[in-house]
């Protein structure tokens, strides 16, 4: 984990070092609130700034950071213990908000804390773009589905299908549901162009891997397990 350290008190951010050293983070400091701006273009896992520092306070410095960068965590270190200072702090784009004087355990739980949210949600944006079920996957956003990580290359359509059945594994859908929100309402077809793409689905993703996961129920439709 690498830190960005901004703080102008020489003694408690010598302290904040040491700290984190033991902890094997690693830290740039940087003890200006101007200058401080010349490293938000590296990579941080956390950010630790001061609210009173010289040449550019804390909460301006926060806003001017997630202008470009809204995910680093921001943690703010001040004085100042009332309410209002607080809901300032948060305004500005800090994730947590810690009283001097503290504890060094307590810093780095704080920080420990946030560095898990962030990843946290680093996982969860992955989720939004993917759609998994066992060793399929659908990539969503470029529309790509794999089993075992391979991929396999479906058409529009099959896509599609493939797609409405993973959304709710084990829910049965059926062949006027696939026609109406596959094909649309207008398009007049036999409900035999569902079972010839079903089998297309079957050839492609569960064949050549040995698997059955799509299945039918006879007179109901279809549902992946």
């Amino acid at each position: 984990m690498k830190i960005l350290l901004i703080e102008d008190e020489p003694t408690l951010s010598q302290n904040i070092r040491q700290a984190l050293a033991a902890e094997q983070i690693l830290v740039d400091y940087v003890f200006d609130g101007a200058l401080a701006e010349r490293f938000f273009k590296n990579h941080y896992e956390c950010i630790i700034m001061d609210i009173n520092l010289p040449g550019k306070n804390g909460l301006e410095l926060c806003r001017s950071f997630r202008t470009g960068n809204k995910h680093t965590p921001v943690l703010l270190l001040t004085a100042f213990d009332e309410l209002e200072d607080k809901v300032k702090g948060f305004e500005a784009g800090a994730d947590d908000y810690l009283t001097k004087p503290f504890f060094m355990k307590e810093l780095l739980l704080r920080i420990q804390s946030l560095y898990k949210r962030a990843q946290q949600a680093k996982i969860s944006a992955i989720d939004k773009d993917m759609l998994s079920f066992e060793d399929i996957r659908i990539d969503l956003h470029q529309k790509k589905v794999f089993r075992q990580e391979q991929e396999i290359m479906l058409t529009p359509r099959e896509y599609q299908i493939l797609y409405r059945l993973m959304e709710q594994p084990g829910e049965l859908v059926s062949k006027a549901t696939l026609m109406e929100e596959i094909w649309g309402q207008s398009v007049g077809m036999n409900t035999n162009t569902i079972e010839v793409y079903i089998n297309f689905l079957r050839n492609k993703l569960d064949k050549p891997f040995g698997k059955s996961s799509i299945k039918t129920k006879i007179g109901y439709g279809y549902f992946i397990r």
